[in-house]
């Protein structure tokens, strides 16, 4: 959709189908099938209740014995060995974004194996498997320049063009691979050897990785700038960091190229966390921002742009991103006292 009084589009890039993601044990999602086996209940696009069995070997998993379930982990794991169950899940969880209207479907294996031949593998039966169920653009995520790699030469046949997540100073080679592929771009504002400690700092390495992109005639409207979203929990200038690196590459670079980011690290370790992930990515557009990577079937964006300013909730999650509640103190009394759930 449209940012409101603009007419420019908002880019979601859906981060859902991510071996890193976990749902809780004791959650709602985690119950036993008709055969008493603990398993993750859904529903599948016809609204039929299905499950998808937690194998055994999971429940050794520091993770499982935790509470925490990786769910799209267990299910590639066995969608590869030809449960169709498993295919149900993925093809539900690609549905549910699609409907949500996502732009980019994000895929990530990273925690799929230890082994580099193995994350390779699952990247293109993945992304094979979701080019199948669906038309939607493909953002190939991966902490390896290697498996991006993989992931770009699977998915060179799509009829949209792909996004490829992502490229810093770290790793500059990953802007050839893009261009290579014919591909767009995350680009993120950590250095060579760490992640930026300012505003300026973000700028300043993100600036140097947009002048090695047209170096290679890549053109701004390929580049998604990640000014690298933190914590508010941790420090309450990092929202501060935030805005003003989105104002300040706005400024310098107008309006063709893109800004996004994680935008919910920056609830991470904070109770009503989507509603601080809604105030945020409100304050994100007002600097500057019209793309976020995010979960876009929880975070419906016509209902966040309509949110109400002067509720005392907004209110108090804007004070904490703005750095004027040190320690985030105001926000845990008002949430201690269930004044955040009216």
């Amino acid at each position: 959709m449209n940012i409101p009084g603009t007419d420019r589009s908002f880019v979601v890039i859906g981060e859902n189908v991510h071996t890193t993601r976990v749902i809780l044990r004791k959650g709602k999602l985690i119950g036993n099938d008709p055969q008493g086996v603990e398993s993750v209940r859904f529903r599948d696009g016809e609204s039929k209740p299905r499950f998808l069995e937690i194998p055994e070997k999971v429940k050794t998993t520091q993770d499982y014995e935790e509470g925490r379930v990786k769910h799209l982990k267990i299910a590639v794991q066995q969608a590869m060995l030809g449960s169709a169950d498993a295919m149900d899940y993925i093809r539900r969880q690609v549905q549910r974004q699609d409907d949500a209207g996502t732009d980019f479907l994000d895929l990530n294996v990273d925690e799929i194996s230890l082994k580099e031949e193995e994350q390779k593998e699952s990247m293109r039966w993945l992304v094979g498997t979701v080019s199948a169920m669906s038309e939607t653009p493909l953002s190939i995520d991966s902490s390896k320049i290697e498996i991006l790699e993989a992931g770009l030469e699977a998915g060179a046949s799509h009829p949209k063009r792909m996004l490829l997540n992502s490229a810093s100073l770290e790793r500059p080679e990953a802007l050839d691979m893009a261009k290579n592929f014919n591909a767009q771009i995350v680009v993120t504002a950590a250095g060579e050897s760490g992640m930026p400690q300012s505003a300026e700092g973000r700028v300043g390495h993100a600036g140097q990785m947009i002048d090695k992109a047209l170096a290679l005639d890549l053109p701004l409207s390929d580049l998604y700038i990640d000014p690298l979203i933190f914590p508010i929990s941790v420090d309450s200038q990092f929202g501060h960091h935030s805005f003003d690196a989105i104002r300040q590459l706005r400024e310098a670079y107008g309006p063709d190229i893109h800004i996004t980011g994680g935008f919910s690290n920056v609830s991470f370790g904070l109770p009503c966390r989507h509603l601080i992930n809604d105030v945020f990515l409100l304050l994100a557009v007002d600097a500057g921002a019209d793309s976020a990577i995010m979960d876009p079937t929880t975070a419906a964006l016509g209902e966040i742009f309509t949110m109400d300013r002067d509720a005392r909730p907004y209110q108090l999650a804007e004070d904490m991103l703005l750095g004027k509640d040190e320690y985030c103190a105001a926000f845990l009394q008002a949430y201690r006292k269930g004044e955040l759930n009216k």
